[in-house]
């Protein structure tokens, strides 16, 4: 019996919504809208958190050695570092690849290549980047390296960036902060939009609904088409959402590429399509069930 009334109540909605033919084209264009904003929030969020990290690596701070520093003594503190939790990646830059750096930098400088030619000794200290895993945590970083008992250190340069680093950290909280507010604004937008669509479609059929009650179908038999009318609305408009962003992810993907420099959009979306479909299919079938739901409860006084 159970499988009688599911087959019953799936042939239902399937011929409702195939009978409807405009009012579903039109729900679904519209679950299409919604789904299109989720997912281009999707994009926007990759490609922020790409820029931002794009921002937080080029934020570091140096450790300069005095130029008779202990190799022992450099190995050591390198080892302490490594065992905080707050470092994300350290690169020691040796004296010969110090020298050798600036040479390259001022190669067109004459005068500064022959004052080089004239010295014995290389003047250049070896040096160690620090980069945090947070530019936050730059700070806690500086006071280790600060307090610690190590003579070979010459100087931390962590002072002279940190008005650069406390605005990186405030731009990198603002930015999440406000991607996050604009997000929510726009979702609820889009499912208030949506849920009033489906609202109306069902509006249409209150005249069948109102049948239905009278040769005493009960509420969860009344129901039920329209919730399988709103699945299809959901999984249709996402599978449709997905086949759209392929041609506009293609067309994006060197634009975002050459401006925003680590990401290309369309091959995010290839590495992620399944996670996508997923997420689109799972929010616009939820949407639409729900949507059915309420407005078959609330506006049709089922």
């Amino acid at each position: 019996m159970i499988w009688v009334n599911l087959k019953r109540v799936v042939k239902s909605g399937l011929v409702s919504f195939w009978r409807n033919g405009w009012v579903s084209l039109t729900t679904i264009m519209v679950m299409i809208i919604t789904l299109s904003v989720l997912g281009s929030l999707l994009f926007g969020k990759a490609i922020l958190l790409s820029v931002l990290g794009q921002l937080q690596n080029k934020v570091d701070i140096t450790v300069y050695f005095k130029a008779d520093a202990k190799e022992s003594d450099i190995v050591t503190l390198q080892e302490s570092l490594s065992g905080l939790d707050e470092i994300k990646d350290l690169n020691y830059v040796s004296r010969e690849d110090a020298l050798v750096a600036f040479r390259n930098r001022h190669a067109e400088n004459t005068l500064i290549i022959q004052s080089l030619e004239e010295l014995e000794d290389n003047p250049l200290g070896a040096s160690l980047n620090i980069t945090a895993q947070n530019p936050s945590q730059y700070e806690s970083i500086a006071r280790f390296l600060e307090a610690s008992v190590f003579s070979s250190i010459d100087k931390i340069n962590y002072r002279q960036n940190k008005v650069v680093i406390d605005r990186l950290t405030n731009i990198l909280q603002t930015s999440k902060n406000l991607g996050t507010g604009i997000s929510i604004v726009l979702i609820v937008i889009a499912l208030l939009v949506t849920f009033n669509t489906i609202r109306l479609a069902i509006y249409t059929s209150r005249g069948e609904i109102k049948i239905m009650r009278l040769v005493g179908a009960s509420n969860r038999y009344i129901r039920s088409p329209f919730i399988v009318e709103g699945i299809l609305y959901g999984f249709i408009s996402a599978v449709v959402t997905m086949t759209l962003f392929y041609p506009l992810t293609l067309w994006l993907g060197p634009l975002s590429e050459r401006f925003f420099g680590d990401i290309n959009i369309f091959y995010y979306y290839i590495a992620n399509f399944f996670q996508i479909m997923l997420l689109l299919s799972a929010v616009g079938i939820s949407l639409g069930v729900v949507s059915s739901w309420f407005a078959t409860r609330r506006y049709l006084r089922v």
